[in-house]
């Protein structure tokens, strides 16, 4: 996959949604809209806000074909802020009112955005079909690791032992890997990056705009007041290049500095490990095939995750071409209400919404 920044002014994901007209052009400055931004000081939702205020314009949309849902949580004020339609809508339920929305209308790019509380807890169910369906909206995941609207109880991908208000003993939850979960529901465009890492943000945010189906992104985001340096050991910029696993497609699987470097290879077991770089061989490097079919090796990158931090893979994961379900539940529909080679009147509606198994209930004789 190529991770050229620029980006054609057509993209493949939203080919059906109309262009901006020849010489029309959208700044940063037409996607800010007019409401006084309400984070906490620091919060890192000021980045990521700032990077999609500042690519939308590249996608050459209207702004009244972009439309952002978004649940309950701190990063659901998200479409307030955004002089984009939006919808505020119910917690947890946002992937399922963007399906509705991506299904009935192909003239739009359908975005949400989501917690790590709102998407993973009660949202859960609705998030994996999405997925599944491969339903054509691009999905954003901002990740602290902590319930951060209803003040700091811990949330689903809070690590084992944490004290917050509602775990003052220590969580004995186990945490989700949101990678791992999106992948074991096979969607096709599935990636990570963070908050304080702009190029890299803006960079993965375009790709997961490409791409026609079910795209999530999930961003690591501090929260300052409840749940700050989560982060830390992969934003020092003197420990992040010991820590983080660069995916590079067509490449091998790396991290560390020069003359520290490791390779990732396949054990003679089947297993993952890095090795010192001089060590690895041809046969055992795993190289990354984000364009892979079989999402196994991806879903292995997705485990090398440690809960301290220690180790992060940090790109796309995988970039498949897959039929979404918004296209083929249009192709059905079209098909139904065709017949004979010309649009089905309301007799055949009325056939088709009946079908074969209909009663006919008839007072009985006395």
């Amino acid at each position: 996959m190529s991770t050229d920044l620029g980006m054609p002014r057509t993209l493949t994901g939203i080919s059906a949604v109309p262009s901006l007209g020849e010489g029309e052009a959208l700044t940063k400055k037409d996607f800010t809209s007019d409401q006084e931004v309400r984070w906490c000081p620091g919060c890192g939702d000021y980045a990521v806000l700032a990077a999609v205020q500042g690519f939308l314009p590249d996608l050459g949309l209207r702004r009244e074909n972009i439309v952002f849902v978004s649940g309950i949580g701190c990063s659901s004020r998200f479409p307030y802020y955004l002089d984009t339609y939006g919808m505020h809508s119910i917690h947890g339920r946002a992937p399922s009112i963007a399906t509705g929305l991506a299904a009935s209308r192909p003239d739009l790019s359908v975005w949400v955005v989501t917690g790590d509380g709102d998407a993973l807890s009660i949202g859960g169910n609705h998030l994996i079909h999405a997925l599944r369906r491969n339903v054509n909206i691009t999905i954003l995941l901002f990740n602290n690791e902590i319930y951060g609207l209803t003040k700091g109880q811990y949330s689903p991908t809070s690590e084992v032992g944490k004290i917050t208000k509602s775990s003052p003993m220590g969580s004995v939850d186990q945490p989700f890997n949101p990678i791992s979960l999106a992948l074991g529901a096979e969607a096709t465009f599935v990636a990570r990056t963070m908050d304080s890492d702009r190029k890299h943000l803006t960079q993965v945010l375009r790709q997961a705009a490409e791409h026609r189906g079910a795209s999530i992104v999930e961003i690591y985001q501090n929260c300052p007041i409840f749940n700050d340096g989560a982060f830390e050991a992969i934003k020092d910029r003197t420990q992040q290049q010991a820590r983080l696993i660069h995916l590079v497609d067509g490449e091998p699987v790396q991290m560390g500095v020069d003359g520290e470097r490791q390779t990732l290879v396949r054990r003679a077991d089947g297993g993952l490990e890095f090795v010192p770089e001089e060590a690895a061989t041809t046969e055992t490097t795993v190289g990354h095939d984000a364009g892979a079919e079989d999402p196994s090796v991806a879903f292995a990158l997705s485990r090398l995750t440690t809960p301290d931090k220690g180790q992060v893979p940090m790109g796309v994961f995988r970039s498949v071409e897959r039929p979404t379900y918004d296209d083929l539940v249009r192709a059905q529909l079209e098909a139904a209400a065709t017949t004979a080679g010309g649009p089905a009147g309301p007799a055949e509606l009325q056939q088709l919404l009946a079908g074969n198994d209909t009663w006919t209930v008839q007072a009985a004789r006395s």
